[in-house]
């Protein structure tokens, strides 16, 4: 009744005065949110309340903020909330060293500084700031905080180095160590390492819809790269790049050559090793398991 809410999704602004009237309905609900709607309450910027009532796709830019922190804060993994229509919500705006500047204002901002001996310092124009000015997830480490967007899910344990990127709707269950790029759409399972400059395809580029992930203790070597779902445990080689129509031959545990299959048939397939071979140029794929074993796993996956 306060904020005048009826039902369904909801961006409504409130005044200073709403906002001390939810602290205190929510003393005795919620202690942290009261006391943060009574520092919201001193502020001179616009308040927003934005409310869910269920998982639609955004349809304001509120929403489409609110998503964003959900994923980063870790109160729901990626895939997990409808990101449908989420690019033409959000403007492309400067982010600089005093926050969000509309790229009609900057120019005159710039000189306004400049004026004055000051620098108004310009981090990216870009829809997605990065997620360290909003939210530092506890037990990371990230080398470089402008590589990894606000949207990223980032688990603990997760160790993201200078050369690691991490999107929006992507991420890390942690675990892991990130060198390389973990595309939109992109999870990573607890234990896997990702190499210096490799690639994980995302789902945004090209018009793909297939989900890439990658499971628990994988190693994708540096300037490697997978457009397939790797299961548990897969090694891919450095320097190798599998796309789901690359064609691998199979080879079971005597190195003998069971078939040739494209990659996408060993998607989601756990103890894999994908190599090149050096003599030939042969992408390979190499398993502990007999010829047997193999074509009664490929036949189920199929």
């Amino acid at each position: 009744p306060i904020l005048g809410y009826a039902a369904g999704n909801q961006a409504l602004p409130f005044t200073s005065q709403q906002a001390y009237q939810l602290a205190d309905a929510l003393k005795g609900i919620d202690a942290a949110q009261s006391a943060l709607l009574s520092r919201l309450a001193e502020s001179q910027k616009p308040l927003v309340a934005t409310l869910l009532a269920e998982d639609a796709a955004p349809s304001s830019t509120a929403e489409a903020y609110l998503k964003l922190h959900l994923l980063s804060h870790r109160l729901v993994k990626p895939h997990a909330v409808n990101l449908s229509g989420i690019f033409p919500l959000l403007p492309n705006v400067a982010w600089t060293n005093i926050g969000a500047v509309d790229l009609a204002e900057l120019a005159e901002l710039q000189l306004e500084a400049r004026l004055k001996g000051k620098l108004l310092e310009v981090f990216s124009v870009d829809k997605f700031p990065k997620m360290t000015d909003y939210v530092v997830p506890a037990g990371v480490r990230i080398a470089d905080t402008a590589r990894v967007r606000l949207g990223a899910y980032i688990g603990e344990g997760t160790t993201v180095m200078h050369e690691g990127f991490v999107n929006f709707n992507a991420g890390t269950e942690g675990p892991g160590m990130i060198e390389g790029r973990v595309s939109a759409g992109v999870f990573v399972g607890k234990g896997s390492d990702l190499g210096g400059g490799c690639s994980t395809m995302g789902t945004l580029s090209g018009g793909g819809n297939i989900v890439i992930s990658v499971g628990e203790g994988c190693l994708i070597g540096a300037n490697a790269g997978i457009g397939i779902p790797l299961g548990d445990r897969n090694i891919v080689e450095a320097g190798l790049y599998i796309t789901a129509g690359t064609k691998v031959a199979l080879l079971d545990e005597q190195n003998a050559l069971v078939k040739v299959v494209k990659a996408r048939d060993l998607a989601g397939q756990p103890d894999l090793l994908f190599r090149r071979n050096s003599q030939n140029g042969a992408v390979e794929c190499k398993t502990n398991k007999t010829a047997i074993e193999l074509n009664e796993a490929l036949h189920a996956h199929n």
